[in-house]
C-alpha cells in the first residue's frame, strides 16, 4: 500500500506518489484507459497533467466522468500573460471534461523574463487568482526546472502564498551543494508555511548520448533495471513530507509505482553512491545547461 500524506494545507491527503500524466502525452484512449485501471488499483489518488502534455489532458478528460471524485487533479499553464492563461485555464477545463481544477500551477517558471511578466498585473498569477475567485479552480502552485529552480520558488514564495512547489530531487542533484543548500531552503520555508512540495527526476540516469536512440518517451536516459529504480524512488521517498511525480513514461510509472509499494527504509549513502557510480550516473542540469525535453516531465 502506498502511504498518503497531507498534501500542504489543501486538506486532502495524496499519495506521496502522483501520477504525472505525461505519460499518457502521445499514446490512445484505449492505453491511457488501462493506465487508469493500474492507477486505480495501486490506489493512486493524485493526477499531475499540464496544457503542453500532447494529448494528456484529453486522455485524462474521459476518465473524469466517472472518477473526478477519486482524484486530486492538478495541471499547468505555461502562459505568462494575463489573457494568454485565462484562455488556456478555460481549455484545460474543457479537456479534462471539470467544471474545477484542484491544483492550477504556473508552468516551470525559472527564467527572469518570464518570471517578471508572470508577477505583472497583466500576468498570469492574475488569471489564476481570478480562476480561483471563480470557483474554476481550488489552489495555486509553481513549477520548475533547472539549477535555479529552488531560488526561484524561494523568490515566487516570497511575491504570493503558494500551495505548492514542484522541482527536480534526484540524487544526482541533491549532490551539487550550490542546489542542496537552495533545496533545504525551500524545504524549510515549505514546512513553515505548509507548502506541498512535489519532486521529478527521481529515476533519471542522465541525458541521451548524442547518438543514442532513446528507449522510453522521457527526453533523459532513466534507470532501466528495476532494482535501480527501486533505489532511486525509495531515496526520494525516504525525505519526509514531499511527494514524488512518476516520470513521463508508461513503463517507469509501472515500475515506480511497484517501488513505492515496496518501500521501507532508505537506501544507504555507500549503496548510493556506489551504484550511481557504476552506472555513470550525471546531474541532467548543470549551470548554463538548463534545457528540457518536449514533456518537461
Amino acid at each position: 500500500m502506498i502511504p498518503k500524506q497531507p498534501f500542504g494545507a489543501t486538506g486532502h491527503d495524496s499519495t506521496r506518489i502522483i501520477f504525472g500524466a505525461a505519460a499518457v502525452f502521445a499514446v490512445d484512449q484505449n492505453a491511457a484507459d488501462r493506465i487508469l485501471e493500474e492507477l486505480l488499483e495501486a490506489g493512486i489518488n493524485h493526477i499531475d497533467v499540464a496544457a503542453s502534455y500532447g494529448h494528456a489532458e484529453l486522455r485524462v478528460g474521459p476518465w473524469m466522468r466517472e472518477h473526478r471524485g477519486d482524484f486530486f487533479l492538478a495541471t499547468k499553464t505555461g502562459e505568462r500573460s494575463y489573457e494568454g492563461a485565462r484562455d488556456q485555464i478555460r481549455a484545460s477545463l474543457e479537456r479534462l471534461q471539470v467544471d474545477q481544477i484542484d491544483l492550477i500551477q504556473l508552468h516551470n517558471l525559472t527564467d527572469e523574463e518570464g518570471w517578471e511578466q508572470a508577477f505583472r498585473a497583466d500576468g498570469a498569477l492574475r488569471a489564476c487568482v481570478e480562476a480561483r475567485e471563480e470557483g474554476l479552480v481550488r489552489f495555486i502552485g509553481v513549477t520548475g526546472h533547472g539549477t535555479r529552480v529552488a531560488s526561484m520558488h524561494l523568490r515566487s514564495l516570497e511575491r504570493f502564498p503558494f500551495d505548492s512547489v514542484l522541482l527536480p530531487y534526484p540524487f544526482s542533484m541533491r549532490e551539487q551543494p550550490a542546489y542542496a543548500e537552495s533545496f533545504e531552503k525551500l524545504l524549510e520555508v515549505c514546512a513553515e508555511r505548509r507548502v506541498a512540495v512535489q519532486t521529478i527526476k527521481a529515476v533519471a540516469r542522465r541525458r541521451w548520448g548524442k547518438d543514442e536512440k532513446p528507449t522510453t518517451t522521457t527526453w533523459y536516459h532513466a534507470f532501466e533495471d528495476p532494482e535501480d529504480i527501486e533505489r532511486a524512488i525509495h531515496w526520494a521517498l525516504a525525505r519526509p513530507g514531499i511527494f514524488v511525480n512518476t516520470a513521463s513514461d508508461p513503463g517507469l510509472m509501472r515500475t515506480s509505482l511497484a517501488a513505492a509499494a515496496s518501500f521501507t527504509a532508505e537506501p544507504s549513502r555507500d549503496e548510493m553512491t556506489s551504484a550511481w557510480g557504476r552506472l555513470d550516473v550525471q546531474a541532467l542540469f548543470i549551470s548554463g545547461y538548463e534545457g528540457v525535453g518536449r514533456s518537461a516531465q
